[in-house]
């Protein structure tokens, strides 16, 4: 998924008494480094502290004009607060970006415009106003710190984009598991979801209804995109060939951004096949974000996790704890996203389950980044963990169908000691993501006032 633009009201500030050709200049080679970067901004020209307050009438004017995600308060010297503080509270009720720029060498000596006493000036008063915001300050002959200002920036288009999402659950609480629920009033309130169940018997409803045709072409299509290691019969994937376009119809009418289904106690139990195929299908063919058992943090979890990154925020499960890492697997699918390879499923059999189609592919390796949401009294927090991912050694799990198969799986050596991430962890489902997201999370969680652990 290719994340939208990031859309930033931009205006700098300083000193009525600086020359206004250096803060024009400063200001714009910082426009210009955002736009290099990919933001759309929405300008006005610098702002300084004149005694009629028109550069910052006009700069309100033109700001709310336009439409924008966070607004980029870049000083580019010294300014009196008042002058920054009657724009910045204009706009109150949006993430804001605080950027102290910096000086420049010139004819072998370095020139400041005092930048820093600007923002030295400004932190704490917009931290005392109740201002939702990042400070970021340039230093002396470095360059600016690009990433910590995308990864504001990326999380603040994700919690404008996270405010009324939608996910559809099939079902509640599958195997009356605790860590898979939610509360619905404080998760809309804090992280702004909108969790939607719907039953099992509108998707059976809807099957009767299907066009046979569609369902064989769709069977045609898993077998086009997979790799099967054992001959499937047409039963088999037609069963889940039919849940899977009831499901996928639902989503697409209600604009569901991720889905959850009723696991173990409801498709394998009343229906009777593995539900692995069905996520397996909406993950790479209509693209959401999907997690087994009626996980509604997790699926949470999965679209912060897309909302910074754009990546569909695969989750897999503990099964072991190792030395300074985990052994993280899934008995079900994961999304081609994460495979190595082409997606590759086992026709087997597992438990009382008679025959079923498991994921069986390889997950690539490489730097992840690990999380989950939870919520305790009402409160929410993230738990945020990166580590190196390698190929797993060999290993099953007991009760499946001999010779059992190797489960997609990870080997997580992890970044911080092995004690301190197990007495944090908060269910049984993570989300993984690649690369070190921790900064654009963290920044997330501070705009949705979740904590951070």
């Amino acid at each position: 998924m290719k994340l939208p633009a990031i859309r930033a009201g931009f205006v700098g500030f300083g000193e009525v008494n600086t020359p206004r050709e250096i803060i024009e200049r400063k200001c714009a080679a910082a426009a210009r480094l955002l736009k290099r970067q990919g933001v759309e901004l929405v300008p006005t020209a610098p702002v300084s502290d004149d005694p009629a307050g028109s550069g910052v009438e006009r700069a309100c004017r033109e700001l709310a004009a336009g439409d924008f995600d966070l607004l980029v308060l870049c000083v580019a010297g010294w300014i009196p607060s008042h002058a920054v503080i009657a724009v910045a509270d204009r706009f109150a009720h949006k993430p804001m970006l605080l950027w102290g720029l910096s000086g420049w060498r010139e004819r072998g000596r370095w020139v400041t415009t005092a930048d820093q006493a600007g923002t030295g000036a400004l932190r704490g008063t917009m931290q005392d106003l109740g201002y939702c915001f990042k400070y970021v300050f340039d230093r002396l002959g470095a360059a600016p710190d690009v990433a910590k200002i995308l990864d504001f920036a990326r999380a603040a288009g994700a919690a404008a984009r996270l405010r009324g999402a939608r996910i559809g659950m099939m079902g509640c609480r599958d195997m009356n598991l605790y860590a898979t629920g939610h509360d619905t009033v404080s998760l809309r309130g804090t992280v702004g979801q909108e969790v939607e169940c719907f039953e099992m018997l509108e998707m059976v409803q809807r099957i009767e209804k299907l066009d046979p045709a569609r369902v064989r072409a769709t069977v045609r299509e898993m077998r086009r995109r997979w790799k099967f290691l054992k001959p499937a019969p047409d039963s088999v994937l037609r069963q889940a060939a039919e849940l899977y376009l009831a499901v996928s119809a639902k989503a697409r009418e209600r604009g569901y951004g991720a889905v959850s289904l009723k696991d173990v106690d409801g498709v394998k139990k009343l229906l009777g096949f593995p539900p692995a195929p069905v996520f397996q299908m909406l993950a790479d063919v209509d693209g959401l974000c999907t997690i087994p058992e009626n996980d509604a943090l997790g699926a949470v979890t999965q679209l912060m996790v897309r909302g910074v990154t754009g990546q569909i925020g695969a989750y897999l499960e503990f099964y072991e704890f190792l030395s300074g890492g985990v052994l993280m697997g899934v008995p079900d699918y994961v999304p081609a996203e994460v495979v190595a390879g082409r997606v590759t499923v086992l026709p087997t059999a597992f438990g009382s389950l008679e025959l079923g189609l498991v994921n069986v592919s390889k997950v690539r390796p490489g730097r992840v980044t690990l999380c989950r949401l939870g919520c305790s009294g009402g409160r929410y927090r993230l738990h945020l963990a990166s580590g190196m991912a390698k190929r797993p050694r060999k290993w099953e799990e007991a009760g499946w169908a001999p010779p059992a198969p190797q489960l997609p799986s990870l080997e997580i050596a992890l970044d911080s000691p092995l004690e301190d991430f197990a007495e944090r962890v908060l269910g049984q489902h993570y989300i993984v993501s690649y690369g070190d997201n921790r900064g654009a999370l963290a920044d997330l969680c501070r705009l949705l006032g979740v904590e951070v652990v």
